[in-house]
């Protein structure tokens, strides 16, 4: 129990530190925000857990994959800030636009030979 109190205090200790160096400066903020340091941890405390190659490899292979359709909200939203949309409504189009393409990716992956 201690170790999952461990690692769910270290993830928000992660959001919290972004969250503030963007407040005080936003490409800062954004380069740390984009770092794959939640990965990075999530691969740690895999390994830890399992020290499980293939498993290993299998999940990061399919971080990359899913990380892809990630990437258009952080186009989509500021278009929609600057066109004058409120913040929580472009924010649900991102998350719905981002949602609508994993669940792409989850169908055409396999198809395509991915083992996500």
């Amino acid at each position: 129990m201690t170790y999952l109190i461990v690692k769910a205090l270290l993830s928000g200790l992660i959001v919290a530190v972004v969250s503030e160096i963007a407040r005080r400066s936003p490409g800062l903020g954004a380069l740390v925000a984009s770092l794959p340091l939640v990965s990075v941890l999530g691969m740690m405390w895999l390994w830890r857990d399992t020290a499980d190659p293939v498993r290993l490899a299998a999940h990061a292979e399919a971080t990359f994959w899913f990380v892809l359709p990630s990437l258009p909200m952080f186009l989509l939203i500021p278009i929609l800030l600057r066109s004058g949309v409120n913040f929580w409504a472009a924010l649900l189009l991102g998350c719905a636009l981002t949602v609508t393409l994993y669940l792409g990716v989850t169908w055409i992956g396999p198809r395509l030979g991915l083992r996500l």
